[in-house]
């Protein structure tokens, strides 16, 4: 009985602490990518985008994102609406969409991403890299038990191995998204352009 109270009371914080936690997050995403012009599931689109290489189907955008396709689909109506992104209908069929990202949004999404990557530094702070890798490989496993609950024919190990294909996609993100901005970046991607035009 009395283990059965703790295990209840344990679940019951947790529950409790993670919607916190989500919550507060959230409201301090909306602030800083406000002050970029986008919202947070603008900015969430932006970086599928960005991470799979325009253009991306929107059912791609949706799996990433772990949103319903109907729910990303009014978040691009609007982003369309605000020049963020255009919508193109393939060729070869015409019920295949394709959403290309925007100069405008790509303007907005560098700093974006930037004050974003330093918000997430900062709350991370308390935490030594040895925790921080703990607290992801915890919530990684988390994931897998919600995947199971909502799909139990789902496969565990395919999910885990294309995530952990697509970490070269991350790392160029980064680079495109962050390295750049910094003046030792700007000066080696300035090299790197000059021994280019004389080797053509």
């Amino acid at each position: 009985m009395t283990a059965n109270f703790e295990s209840a009371e344990l679940a019951l914080k947790f529950w409790r602490l993670l919607y916190q936690t989500y919550t507060l997050r959230k409201q301090s995403e909306d602030q800083i990518f406000e002050e970029h012009g986008l919202t947070t599931e603008q900015f969430g689109v932006l970086v599928t985008i960005g991470f799979f290489g325009s253009p991306v189907k929107p059912t791609e955008i949706a799996k990433w994102l772990a949103r319903s396709p109907n729910s990303i689909s009014m978040i691009v109506d609007r982003m369309v609406k605000a020049g963020l992104v255009r919508r193109v209908r393939s060729t070869g069929d015409r019920r295949e969409v394709r959403v290309f990202i925007t100069s405008k949004a790509e303007n907005a999404l560098k700093p974006a991403t930037l004050a974003s990557l330093e918000f997430i530094r900062k709350i991370l702070s308390p935490l030594s890299n040895e925790d921080r890798r703990t607290l992801i490989s915890l919530l990684g496993t988390l994931k897998s038990e919600i995947l199971k609950y909502l799909n139990p024919e789902v496969d565990i190990e395919e999910t885990t191995r294309n995530e952990s294909e697509r970490q070269g996609n991350m790392r160029e993100w980064l680079l495109k998204y962050t390295l750049p901005s910094t003046p030792q970046a700007k000066r080696q991607g300035g090299k790197k352009r000059k021994t280019k035009k004389k080797t053509e």
